[in-house]
């Protein structure tokens, strides 16, 4: 689980694509202009391939203001979608 309280990660964004992944979750956190303005994109998408080679069927995403608030508001939703969804990530961990 991330913890709110230590991802500190709002000055990497604004430069870079941010990814990891939890447990078959992989997630992207990046900048993104959206209607004129930056803004926090989060996607998540299952294991084990990554962003590039998973299809969008696949993959889900969330708009948050470019802020240390949204950012906050990313990890708990991520932590909200493994949460909810643990089942389906800890199987995508296999391969077929």
């Amino acid at each position: 689980m991330i913890d709110k309280e230590k991802f500190h990660v709002l000055n990497y964004i604004k430069k870079e694509e941010y990814t990891a992944s939890m447990e078959g979750m992989r997630y992207m956190l990046k900048k993104k202009e959206a209607e004129g303005e930056s803004v926090l994109e989060a996607v998540i998408w299952p294991e084990p391939y990554c962003y590039a080679k998973t299809g969008e069927e696949k993959k889900q995403r969330k708009v948050f203001a470019l802020s240390p608030e949204g950012v906050e508001q990313a990890a708990v939703w991520l932590n909200e979608q493994y949460k909810a969804h643990r089942e389906y990530w800890k199987a995508s961990k296999t391969f077929e």
